[in-house]
């Protein structure tokens, strides 16, 4: 696929025309920016990063963030990433998403809990209006409320907005933006515009650079080289945008096993501040290459959700974050609670497709 030499994304089912060329218009175009428009590269690079997740999320999580979080709905979600920052306590946060999951509805319920705890400023993501809030009722809640803005973007949007953060510093190729307006404005917003190589009305969609991205991925060395099954989720293109990531991780491989089948690299060290050893690191939800969803989890916690929504009793969601959040000191404690067959059965949904491929 050709590559405009523009920064944006643009929405359409056409291709354009330059120069006597055909290029297809794809969701989002994305060079490589220079290595001094990245933020804070003191560990990016070949180092070893591995630490533990209570001194990642102390050392980057801090109020007034914007954190964007990887994952596509409850396929690996940075769940123990999160369980962890509900723990530690942030507060006006932005959430930057691909979609909902369990773990933006873990951040709502502690909101709703104890809002001097954690709290949440912005929602950015694709999801209000989308005809599927039963999945979401703690975010519904507290958009229905007033007490989060939320910004309502299509599908694709979301992940072509970190796809742009990660490789562009402006709206730079576009003529002219309808209803243009401040830094702050457009890091929310879509406008429509002209598009100054095609001169065609486009939808554009700037750019998302969290403060801190949060990803969970089977399998990567110490420096934070990750090896992806199946869907990206966006991971990729968050670690690049963000100017700190925290990536867990199910497997560490030596990095001789990485580099020995390079290719299959999908999210680099350069883009990594922070490396955890989290076996089952976005349980209940799934990781391809080692388990699959804790539907009965995901069930049990979407009904006490949803129990809140329709009642206003905070009693059983706070028995929830009392036993699985607040009373276990690590994640471990929590993988504790779980019983040893429903591990097992979870590994069993997944077909052991090997990571590590010496």
């Amino acid at each position: 696929m050709s590559v405009y030499p523009s920064t944006v994304a643009v929405t359409s089912s056409t291709h354009e025309y330059i120069d006597g060329k055909v290029y297809s218009l794809p969701d989002c175009w994305v060079p490589v920016p220079p290595v001094d428009l990245r933020r804070g590269c003191e560990k990016k690079g070949i180092c070893d990063k591995r630490t533990t997740m209570q001194e990642a999320v102390s050392r980057h999580i801090t109020d007034d963030i914007n954190l964007g979080m990887g994952g596509l709905h409850d396929t690996r979600g940075p769940v123990a990433i999160v369980h962890e920052i509900i723990r530690h306590g942030v507060r006006g946060l932005t959430l930057s998403l691909s979609s909902s999951s369990i773990c933006a509805e873990l951040l709502a319920g502690a909101m709703i809990l104890d809002p001097g705890h954690l709290s949440i400023k912005r929602i950015d993501f694709a999801w209000h209006d989308d005809g599927h809030r039963e999945m979401r009722p703690l975010l519904g809640y507290l958009v229905d409320a007033g007490m989060v803005e939320c910004s309502d973007f299509s599908i694709s949007n979301p992940g072509a907005r970190f796809t742009v953060g990660a490789c562009s510093s402006d709206l730079s190729g576009w003529q002219s933006l309808e209803d243009a307006g401040s830094a702050e404005e457009l890091n929310v917003s879509e406008r429509i515009g002209v598009h100054g190589l095609s001169g065609k009305r486009e939808t554009a969609w700037s750019f998302c650079r969290p403060d801190v991205g949060i990803v969970h991925v089977p399998a990567a060395d110490m420096c934070g080289n990750a090896r992806i099954i199946g869907a990206l989720c966006g991971c990729p293109d968050i670690a690049r945008a963000a100017a700190r990531t925290i990536m867990s991780v199910d497997q560490i491989l030596p990095q001789e096993h990485i580099c020995g089948y390079a290719g299959l690299t999908e999210i680099s060290s350069d883009d990594i501040d922070e490396v955890v050893e989290q076996p089952f690191g976005a349980t209940p939800g799934a990781c391809r290459g080692h388990y699959g969803f804790d539907i009965a989890h995901l069930l049990e916690f979407r009904t006490l959700c949803e129990e809140f929504r329709k009642s206003g009793n905070t009693d059983r969601l706070q028995k929830y974050y009392d036993r699985n959040i607040f009373g276990c000191e690590t994640f471990e404690d929590f993988l504790n609670l779980q019983s040893s067959h429903s591990l097992q059965e979870i590994i069993r949904k997944d077909g052991g497709q090997s990571l590590d491929l010496d």
